[in-house]
């Protein structure tokens, strides 16, 4: 059996908080598949779609048969979509007033929603966005892609991972294992009436 590498655990669901990825009005099964496929290789919580077209539904290209392992909610509208408490909602769009996705702190408690392949997200979807990220490119990219660009982008920043080196190659140094500090009992402070 092979063993994890270190900082894998973030990316395998062992890390602090949680993600979930779905698109808006997505229309190619293939790019459902992937991101989907996708999700459950860097450890989504959940899938899901908001006014899929029927076709990306039925045809799926999943082989990893993420729906056995991972929930996947379809909704028919923005106003049905519901998340998790205290989950953030970060709509992923190449606007102009978007933050550039390398600039970005990812919420611990997170769902992105990317728009369609051929569209924009929705006003309704836009206005319940507390985050609206951007990926620093010069056009639009495929769905599946950026989804996949994105949830990197998480695990490299929230997962524990060595610094890069300086030069060229990898550094080959270990995260230390994490140590947990004993139990910490906390008193009421008493108002003494003096």
């Amino acid at each position: 059996m092979t063993e994890r590498p270190k900082g894998a655990e973030h990316a395998t669901g062992c890390g602090r908080g949680y993600f979930a990825i779905g698109a808006e009005r997505i229309s190619k099964s293939l790019n459902l598949g992937n991101m989907v496929r996708s999700a459950h290789a860097f450890g989504a919580s959940f899938v899901f779609t908001i006014g899929a077209h029927y076709r990306a539904l039925e045809a799926w290209s999943d082989t990893s048969k993420a729906p056995a392992h991972l929930p996947l909610y379809n909704w028919e509208s923005a106003d049905q979509l519901v998340l998790p408490e205290g989950c953030r909602l970060v709509g992923v769009e190449l606007l102009d007033e978007a933050i550039d996705l390398p600039s970005f702190r990812h919420p611990l408690q997170a769902a992105y929603v990317l728009g369609p392949e051929r569209g924009e997200l929705s006003p309704e979807i836009i206005d319940r966005c507390d985050h609206v990220v951007k990926i620093p490119t010069t056009f639009c990219i495929n769905v599946a892609m950026a989804g996949a660009i994105l949830m990197y982008d998480r695990v490299r920043t929230l997962g524990r991972f060595p610094p890069r080196p300086v030069g060229e190659g990898g550094g080959g140094a270990n995260v230390p294992e994490h140590v947990r500090g004993g139990q910490k009992v906390r008193r009421k402070k008493s108002s003494a009436k003096q």
